[in-house]
């Protein structure tokens, strides 16, 4: 049956490389299960139900992968975007959660026909490599900068803003040990390094908790119980009014756009390591966009963020994935996990490092390391900015930096789109750039003067 469904030997695999392969994705992008519902609950999520919504999200898309392109290819909730999600769009615009998942929905939505109607061509076009990739890097740094600070690892310094945290604090020190065991794995290929450092790094936490920080309270209650109910989230999204409220309309943009290049990105990365290609192009490309679409109009629906084609599917293929089975494997290892919830409220708790001070701060040091190398990771795409000419470097730089300083997502777009639009007009070369990047600059001109 499997040989029908996956034409194994087609592929040159058998079952044995294939659920290999579909373990070792499931071990590499699994961190998702332990991040997504702390960064959603600062938005005012309930986290147990944001968990099964990342795992019934992740494991529904990851399957219909499997049986519509028969590709090695896994989806789950973005990096990037859910932190784009809490802090631009909820926090700063103070959009309730329940009309950001309508967002991401409507964003979906786009997605959706675009996939159908052939017209995702047209869109990648409409934003410069350079910002795409300068996005990417922006990114990064922010999430970077957001595991620094919950980890304890950076503060606030009421003269510099930021400095170094205090290094003799155990939550800070057991996040510094975090982040070495991760970067070690990954330093030696160990599949999985993330979530491994994750598991690493609970056992001294929770030994702290039990013996130093809370030994009236109980820290470990056991690893497996019964999923919690996902009615808090499940189709609690709502629509806002987009026509009356212009400046949700670029953040619409921005969920469509990132989705739409991650996701072709990712899927040229990984059909190219697996040997998918014909004639430089994926034969079922149009499929599986139109699944990656799907799985985050399904994701809106049950409570969780832009669902996505992981690149950290790469790991599976290194292992010998060749088909969808590789993906059916992971899609049920992700509906399995939603057994260990007790594990993931461990490593997704928050510590008060002094509940007496009014100013406490929050720390999250299993989380935080992985933050930290994740947000690291995005970093590689700064290689592929043309430095060279300035129109482009200079907007890219300007992205880059002013993600995590202005601690907004949506201001580092703002300023590489204004300057990038600047800057080819003054250099004659506007048309260089498609007419959407200069409708925007103009919108997000509107937008700091006041008048959007």
């Amino acid at each position: 049956m499997l040989e029908k469904l996956f034409r194994l030997k087609e592929h040159g695999t058998s079952v044995r490389r294939e659920i290999v392969a579909g373990c070792t994705t499931f071990m590499t992008l699994s961190y998702i299960i332990f991040v997504q519902p702390v960064l959603l609950s600062m938005a005012g999520m309930n986290p147990g139900a944001v968990m099964v919504a990342t795992c019934l999200s992740s494991a529904g898309a990851t399957i219909l992968m499997a049986f519509m392109t028969n590709y090695p290819v896994a989806l789950a909730p973005g990096m990037g975007i859910n932190a784009y999600f809490v802090f631009d769009v909820c926090q700063e615009l103070n959009l309730p959660w329940e009309q950001a998942l309508g967002i991401v929905f409507i964003s979906g939505m786009l997605f959706v026909i675009l996939s159908f109607v052939g017209l995702r061509a047209a869109v990648m076009n409409a934003l410069p490599s350079s910002l795409n990739n300068a996005i990417a890097v922006g990114i990064g740094l922010f999430i970077t900068f957001i595991g620094l600070q919950m980890s304890g690892i950076i503060t606030l310094h009421p003269q510099t803003f930021v400095q170094l945290g205090d290094f003799h604090s155990i939550p800070v020190l057991i996040s510094i040990f975090g982040i070495l065991i991760i970067v070690t794995l990954l330093a030696h290929r160990v599949k999985g390094a993330i979530l491994m450092g994750i598991l690493a790094t609970t056992i001294p936490y929770i030994i702290y908790r039990i013996v130093v920080a809370e030994p009236d309270e109980t820290v470990f209650s056991g690893i497996v119980k019964t999923p919690p109910s996902i009615a808090p989230t499940l189709f609690q999204l709502q629509f806002p009014d987009i026509f009356n409220k212009v400046e949700l309309i670029p953040i619409i943009f921005v969920f469509f756009s990132v989705d739409m290049f991650d996701s072709i990105g990712t899927l040229t990365a990984t059909g190219h390591e697996a040997d998918l290609l014909e004639d430089g192009k994926l034969s079922k490309g149009r499929q599986a966009l139109l699944t990656d679409a799907i799985g985050s109009v399904g994701g809106a629906c049950l409570g969780t963020t832009t669902v996505t084609c992981y690149i950290e599917s790469a790991s599976g293929i290194a292992e010998g994935g060749r088909t969808g089975l590789t993906s059916l494997v992971t899609g049920i290892l992700m509906l399995l996990a939603l057994f260990f919830t007790p594990l993931i409220e461990i490593v997704g708790g928050g510590f008060d490092i002094d509940k007496s001070d009014p100013n406490n701060i929050l720390l999250y040091p299993i989380i935080g390391p992985a933050l930290i190398v994740v947000g690291g990771l995005f970093l590689k795409d700064i290689v592929n900015i043309n430095w060279d000419d300035f129109t482009e470097a200079i907007p890219a730089a300007l992205t880059v930096i002013m993600m995590p300083l202005s601690f907004s997502i949506t201001d580092g777009i703002a300023f590489g789109f204004i300057s990038i639009s600047f800057l080819k007009i003054v250099t004659g070369r506007s048309k260089e750039v498609n007419v959407l990047v200069h409708y925007f600059a103009v919108f997000f001109i509107a937008r700091y003067i006041g008048f959007a």
